[in-house]
């Protein structure tokens, strides 16, 4: 597993956001700034998220054609030099963190999120100072598992005791990712570009986590929470494109 994901998790580009002014209006006189020193127009914020993710060695993973839900741009994360390592493509309900996820009389969020790690060899830091392990079925499990952590909020919990129980819960996630053969996780077979494929499977009251690899070498993960891991299939994406338009 890489040693710089535990650290990074998948924090990345945010898609979420109006698009930015394109230009800057004059403090002095509230009239448009010269020509020569106007800026140049800013992109999108989902335009720039578009970008990275098709700027990625890899191709992208989400649930096969069987989900016809709402599907979006979720996170990419990158390394210090720029390139794409992984990513994430979100379906169903926008995932929120919110303190009401143990009150069965409330709304339940229906969700999946399909994380996709590219495959990357052992090699050495962008300064040169260290040395990345190689990507593998761990990495993804551990970026699913840091996902769901991300947006839960267990009931009846104050903003410190979330704190707590967040970093708590992130050092058991790490845990469990770097030991797949273990107890906590079951197997689970689900089509991947319709080839039935083996995923380390695991499940809480907050939801389930995934990972497996595809034959063709990247590693997917997943986590989810109101919609069922057992009738999944993944496929490769064709056009990610179409996933900034729904989004």
């Amino acid at each position: 597993m890489e040693t710089t994901d535990k650290s990074q998790g998948e924090s990345a580009t945010v898609l979420e956001g109006p698009e930015e002014e394109a230009t800057a209006p004059d403090e002095a006189g509230g009239g448009a700034a010269p020509e020569e020193e106007r800026p140049a127009p800013a992109r999108p914020r989902r335009r720039v998220a578009l970008d990275g993710f098709l700027a990625a060695p890899f191709p992208w993973y989400a649930l096969d054609e069987a989900y016809t839900g709402p599907r979006r741009l979720h996170h990419i994360g990158q390394d210090a030099d720029g390139t794409v390592q992984h990513g994430s493509l979100g379906h169903g309900d926008e995932p929120v963190v919110r303190a009401d996820l143990g009150d069965a009389d409330g709304p339940r969020e229906r969700f999946a999120v399909v994380v996709t790690v590219g495959d990357s060899p052992v090699r050495r830091t962008a300064d040169g100072t260290g040395v990345l392990e190689a990507t593998s079925e761990a990495s993804a499990a551990w970026l699913a598992g840091q996902g769901l952590l991300a947006v839960t909020w267990p009931a009846q919990m104050d903003h410190t005791l979330r704190d707590d129980w967040l970093e708590q819960q992130t050092e058991t996630a790490w845990a469990l990712a770097d030991d797949l053969q273990g107890p906590a996780w079951s197997t689970l077979m689900l089509p991947v570009d319709g080839v039935s494929t083996p995923f380390h499977y695991r499940e809480s009251e907050f939801g389930w986590v995934l990972a497996g690899s595809t034959p063709g070498g990247v590693h997917l993960g997943a986590y989810g929470r109101g919609l069922s891991a057992y009738g999944l299939g993944f496929a490769a994406v064709k056009d990610v494109a179409a996933y900034a338009d729904q989004g």
